[in-house]
């Protein structure tokens, strides 16, 4: 039997335009895009809403809120991972990269920076083969440089285990993100309770494991995303000189980077600048590092992460459209770019052939709500 849904009288968010039309999905792929008001017998009358690809989000820590959603609260975790697959699908994501941090302390237990990616990526591939999330998964390993068992833990993936991005994570303090020594000190502190005292030997242990492990982690996780056939990221650059090294190891997307200077450099070397929803949401970064809205009025932003808070994907991607009068436009930093970067040449379009991956969202003021999600066709919130 042929599974088939038709939106009818939408905006259509095309590749480089938007238009009033319908859209046709038979099976999982879209067949059919057609311009005009008409509703089809059996269609949906979508009375204008914004229909467009489903979102791609390439970097959340959202799954960690759901394990530990209060300090040293360890939840169940194929409860939390449905929970956190359900709450993406209620925002119109429908690929997401799920971070995991690899690389460890394991000399230090106080430090509460153990192993767990292996036994968490395994619970969430499970539960995918098992058919109990909604939306499409893959993982994106989060490479600590400045830990003792990064290349151990590297290790016990491989090619089978749907990992799409390897991310370079430099925390040295004093360095990239953590340059200025007392933003860091009033993140630490604040996060993990720690005391000032405490603090200074996280920082001379970070320095420590740098020195001692850094070239050899960089190395090491460079290599693993060639063999896992996934798609290298550098995160934090912070200057020229950060970039001229990512595009050695031939990183595809920077995330985050922290000045402008760095984003120019990305922009030269034809690497893909990423940068945070909330920070644009927000007007600025949290701590103090070039705000989104700055590299998108300078034209040097292609790609947008929703990082910890999923529903300001959409909300970002509809606010870069307002700024640059160009809602297509908006809708691409997170959708094409994102779906791009990462290789996924099947989904972030609309166009025939293509998966059928597609969100219709009602505009709000500047704000956007989800009215339907549908993953191959399929309808799931």
């Amino acid at each position: 039997m042929t599974d088939e849904t038709i939106l009818a009288n939408a905006t259509l968010v095309l590749p480089g335009e938007t238009l009033r039309g319908q859209i046709r999905m038979v099976d999982g792929k879209i067949t059919d895009i057609a311009p005009g008001s008409a509703i089809p017998a059996g269609a949906i009358d979508c009375d204008g809403d914004l229909v467009m690809p489903g979102l791609v989000e390439l970097h959340t820590d959202n799954l960690e809120r759901h394990i530990e959603p209060r300090p040293k609260v360890n939840w169940p975790h194929a409860a939390a991972i449905i929970a956190h697959d359900a709450e993406l699908a209620s925002v119109g994501i429908t690929t997401v990269f799920d971070a995991l941090r690899v690389g460890s302390v394991v000399s230090n237990a106080k430090a509460n920076y153990g192993e767990y990616a292996r036994a968490l990526a395994d619970e969430i591939l499970g539960l995918r083969d098992e058919g109990a999330l909604k939306i499409s998964h893959y993982l994106h390993l989060r490479a600590e440089i400045c830990s003792e068992t990064l290349i151990d833990e590297l290790d016990k993936f491989g090619p089978a285990d749907r990992i799409g991005i390897v991310s370079l994570m430099d925390h040295t303090p004093g360095d990239r993100q953590f340059r200025d020594l007392k933003q860091l000190q009033k993140y630490v502190i604040g996060k993990h309770g720690i005391s000032p005292a405490d603090f200074e030997v996280h920082v001379a242990t970070q320095k420590a494991l740098k020195a001692a492990n850094g070239a050899a982690h960089e190395a090491a996780a460079v290599a693993a995303a060639r063999r896992y056939g996934a798609v290298l990221a550098s995160h934090d650059d912070t200057d020229p000189g950060h970039v001229a090294r990512s595009a050695e190891h031939g990183a595809h997307f920077a995330e985050f980077p922290t000045t402008e200077d760095a984003a120019r450099a990305c922009a030269a070397h034809r690497i893909k600048v990423m940068m945070g929803a909330p920070n644009l949401i927000r007007g600025g970064s949290h701590s103090g590092n070039v705000a989104a809205k700055t590299l998108a009025e300078a034209d040097l932003l292609d790609i947008v992460s929703s990082d910890y808070v999923p529903s300001s994907l959409l909300s970002a991607a509809l606010m870069l459209g307002d700024l640059w009068g160009d809602t297509a436009r908006g809708i691409a930093t997170v959708t094409a770019a994102p779906a791009a970067a990462a290789g996924l040449a099947d989904r972030g379009h609309l166009a025939p052939d293509a998966r059928a991956d597609v969100i219709r969202v009602t505009r709000i003021g500047t704000a956007g709500a989800v009215r339907g999600v549908w993953v191959q066709g399929r309808r799931v919130s």
